[in-house]
């Protein structure tokens, strides 16, 4: 038998489809540093290389039976590379896609999520205190504040100076601010 290395590509493709584990290795030999070559060109990065190079010739070998040669068997290898790296490169894509919009909706969804919970946290302290309040201040301080209405409004309605209403607003302000900043302190 001839030695293997002066074999033609078609003849050492054809025994290694026959089962030569020698075949085998001589193409392995013949073609991984150029397919590595090829590889790094494009992925720049020797691990992915040589898993990609490492895949092929794995495959080739447990596919040997069903592969068919169109052409040459140096043009199958370099295709088979190049399709396994654009295959790598749109997974690459599609994970840091995926990475992306998953990041994006947690730091936004947890912003949202925290804002609300905070601002609900914040109106129930607000509203709990308000009530604390005693009754006519809490009258004139809602009617000024929720209702919107201005001092005069207030005054005329409840039949009260307009400089009562104003100063009961201020006090009432006063005490929740003194009782709120207590509570942001321990918060």
């Amino acid at each position: 038998m001839a030695k293997l290395s002066s074999l033609s590509d078609g003849e050492l493709f054809d025994l290694f489809k026959s089962g030569s584990h020698a075949a085998y290795e001589e193409i392995y030999n013949r073609y991984y540093a150029a397919l590595y070559i090829h590889a790094f060109k494009r992925l720049q990065e020797r691990e992915e290389c040589r898993d990609i190079i490492q895949e092929l010739f794995t495959n080739l070998w447990l596919k040997r039976e069903e592969t068919e040669l169109s052409g040459q068997l140096s043009g199958y290898l370099y295709t088979s590379v190049r399709n396994r790296i654009f295959d790598l490169l749109a997974r690459k894509k599609i994970k840091s896609s995926y990475l992306t919009s998953i990041q994006e909706f947690a730091l936004d969804g947890q912003v949202t999520t925290d804002y609300r919970v905070r601002k609900n946290q914040l109106a129930a302290i607000i509203e709990q205190e308000i009530q604390l309040l005693p009754p006519r201040t809490r009258e004139i301080f809602e009617l000024s504040r929720k209702g919107h209405f201005t001092h005069r409004e207030i005054a005329e309605q409840l039949e009260i100076s307009e400089q009562t209403v104003k100063s009961t607003v201020n006090n009432a302000l006063k005490v929740l601010r003194v009782k709120l900043g207590t509570m942001f302190t321990l918060l």
